[in-house]
């Protein structure tokens, strides 16, 4: 059995953890597949969206407990290199230039609320779980730091961190670790209906909202405003930009739908 399930429908990729009698847990071959796989994805330019969710009725536990145990025996250096190579899994799925989509049910707990910050919407049902529990195995959320605190901020992440208690969806949603939650029985149906708005925006221009999203809020202005000027230029002279708009003055579809 595959660990990670790699599935394609047209323009929209699926990529599945497939280990549910352990609750989806990471391990270092599901590590290994998901940096592979969303590497290659960063090179597929039909692409236009992403489908992160899990098999069975966990999205992702964490880290799997055989994993955890060799761990013991490993050394610093061990330890490190092994960290990195999961810090690299993560920044794959963050650097992926279409938009990633998480569709979570169950639990999302250590490394499996790291997938999420990683992507860049999330709908969770409404009784999933979430939590970065690291601490409570006398470890830290280091790895995925740099993006929860870019997800979530500074005092969300002091505080969910330092205990490392499980929290809801509700919380999910209001500190911005979750954008939508729906009934269990609706997760489905909520998902596809954000896979039908992302096929409604232009490709490219979705690729492009989404390097803006991720790069503008760390410029200074001086260079965000010649920086952003030069996208919607772009945008604006390209093929699809120019068929977007004649075919809203035109009130029909763009050829993309």
């Amino acid at each position: 059995m595959e660990t990670v399930v790699l599935t394609r429908e047209g323009p929209i990729a699926r990529v599945t953890l497939n280990r549910p009698e352990v609750r989806n847990a990471l391990d270092q071959p599901a590590i290994a597949a998901l940096t592979k796989i969303f590497t290659d994805l960063a090179g597929d330019d039909a692409l236009r969206l992403v489908v992160l969710d899990g098999a069975g009725s966990v999205f992702c536990g964490g880290a799997d407990i055989k994993y955890m145990q060799a761990s013991l025996a490993w050394s610093q250096q061990e330890n490190f290199d092994d960290a990195l190579r999961l810090s690299h899994m993560f920044r794959a799925i963050n650097e992926c230039p279409v938009p990633v989509l998480a569709k979570v049910q169950g639990a999302a707990l250590g490394g499996g609320a790291g997938l999420l910050v990683a992507c860049d919407s999330v709908i969770a049902s409404d009784d999933a779980i979430f939590g970065f529990t690291e601490v409570k195995l006398g470890i830290v959320p280091a790895v995925i730091s740099p993006f929860v605190v870019r997800k979530i901020g500074e005092t969300h992440a002091r505080a969910l961190f330092t205990t490392g208690e499980r929290f809801d969806a509700t919380r999910a949603l209001r500190i911005g670790l979750v954008h939508e939650v729906v009934p269990a029985a609706g997760l489905d149906a909520a998902v596809q209906r954000k896979v039908e708005e992302s096929l409604s925006a232009g490709p490219q221009a979705a690729r492009t909202a989404k390097e803006i999203a991720k790069t503008v809020g760390s410029m200074p202005l001086s260079d965000a405003q010649p920086w952003t000027a030069r996208r919607i230029a772009e945008r604006r002279a390209s093929a699809e930009g120019q068929e977007g708009l004649r075919a809203f003055i035109e009130k029909r579809k763009p050829n993309w739908r």
